[in-house]
């Protein structure tokens, strides 16, 4: 495999992520001991709760596009931690970022105010056009929170009978595992043994606009939640008109619209956000994942005042959400994405990963779709999309497959489109070996 592009080593400085002498000389002594993959692998399973299925990979560090196992060996990156890395791994500015916070002021609790949190919040309601920033820590409290916050707005302002508030999901939804989370999801693996489930909940079919328009004339209804692209059903595109019609339905039934863009925003579709194809406005925006670039968890949601004032002081929060920490990270984050033009990045690359992924034997990858650098193949059935991931592994790149068939390819935004075409070399051997 050649090594780092220069492009892909220029977007990070010449001289890779900083260091300081002391994380250093802490690496070194990481370095210098001999552990295998496999002695990471026994050693997880023996102390660790088994609630994942990893893919036998031990990583031990990352730059950019790229990730390095235990042994040393290079692969590229087609997950992005589900697209919290969408700046790419240990990017120099936001890790600066942090360090410098990291030296002054970690955590307050929002019992007192930071010199730092109203400086974030000033900046990302601003570039995305909401009055109110609400900051928590993970995508899933992210949600929880819009949905606290469409009931609230249902009581308050539409006057939905007390507790009889609903919310309508789309079906094939993922944003967590809370019990608030299965309790919409229609996949038995989220829900199933974990009963019984948060009332209030009812869910119609994804890129159904009948469907909704029926659902949101109940007077009870105060809020839609919808990913604009399914990431977890596979990187699932609703047809064109689909994110006008949702705005146009909620407006007429007076329900509020929650868009869930926690993997969908931040660049990753070729826009600031995935709602932006079709210049539509949410009522409630969920952001999470890569609003910190990997680094720590920060999350929250952008409304404007007529429904984020509805909630008042000790009726919602957390411990961590806004820390100086967080924002900090989070502020650095965005400034990435904006000033090295990711989003536009992504566009133009994933054309480009579309383009060349068609080309791949259609009697084996069935279907492409994404976009930005947000896709998914589709394989036959009757080859095991697991068994492919781990040749692509073998190959140097790694991926993983949901719903059994169907394989996300979302490298972080930073990657050269070298790099880009030598994993397309990589996926059209593995791919190719399985034909006939």
């Amino acid at each position: 495999m050649r090594p780092l592009s220069r492009l892909a080593l220029r977007s990070f400085g010449s001289k890779g992520t900083p260091r300081q002498n002391s994380h250093h000389r802490a690496h070194q002594i990481q370095s210098s001991r001999s552990i295998s993959s496999q002695e990471v692998f026994d050693r997880e399973s023996k102390y660790g709760a088994h609630n994942y299925h990893p893919l036998p990979v031990a990583l031990h560090k990352a730059e950019g596009a790229c990730m390095w196992d235990v042994e040393g060996k290079r692969y590229y990156d087609f997950l992005s931690a589900y697209s919290a890395v969408n700046q790419g791994h240990c990017h120099p500015r936001i890790y600066k970022a942090m360090i410098d916070q990291a030296k002054t002021l970690t955590l307050t609790s929002r019992a007192f105010y930071s010199d730092v949190l109203g400086e974030f919040e000033e900046y990302l309601t601003k570039l995305f056009g909401y009055d109110k920033w609400l900051p928590m820590n993970t995508g899933v409290e992210g949600g929880e929170t819009a949905c606290k916050l469409a009931r609230r707005w249902g009581y308050s302002s539409k006057k939905i009978p007390e507790n009889s508030a609903k919310i309508i999901f789309a079906e094939g939804n993922f944003w967590g595992r809370t019990m608030s989370a299965i309790s919409s999801s229609t996949d038995p693996v989220s829900y199933s043994g974990f009963g019984p489930f948060m009332p209030g909940f009812e869910v119609i079919p994804y890129d159904d606009l009948k469907a909704l328009d029926k659902a949101l004339a109940d007077p009870n209804v105060c809020a839609f939640m919808v990913e604009p692209i399914q990431g977890e059903a596979g990187v699932v595109v609703p047809k064109d008109g689909y994110l006008r019609g949702v705005r146009e339905l909620c407006t007429k039934h007076n329900v509020l619209w929650i868009a869930d863009e926690v993997q969908t925003g931040l660049a990753r579709t070729g826009k600031r956000l995935a709602v932006d194809h079709e210049g539509v406005r949410p009522d409630i925006v969920i952001l999470g994942k890569a609003l910190s670039g990997g680094f720590y968890p920060v999350s929250g949601v952008l409304s404007d005042d007529r429904v984020m004032l509805l909630i008042k002081p000790g009726e919602h929060g957390s411990t961590y959400g806004g820390n100086p920490l967080g924002a900090r990270i989070g502020l650095a984050a965005l400034k990435v994405l904006e000033e090295e033009k990711l989003a536009e990045r992504a566009e133009k690359l994933g054309n480009i990963l579309r383009d060349e992924l068609r080309k791949l034997p259609n009697d084996i990858v069935t279907l492409v779709r994404g976009k930005g650098l947000l896709n998914a193949i589709v394989i036959d059935k009757n080859i095991d999309a697991m068994d492919i991931c781990m040749k692509f592994r073998d190959e140097g790149l790694l991926a993983k497959p949901t719903h059994g068939h169907i394989i996300r390819l979302a490298p972080p935004l930073v990657i050269s489109e070298e790099q880009l075409m030598e994993s397309v070399e990589i996926m059209s051997k593995v791919i190719s070996s399985y034909r006939k």
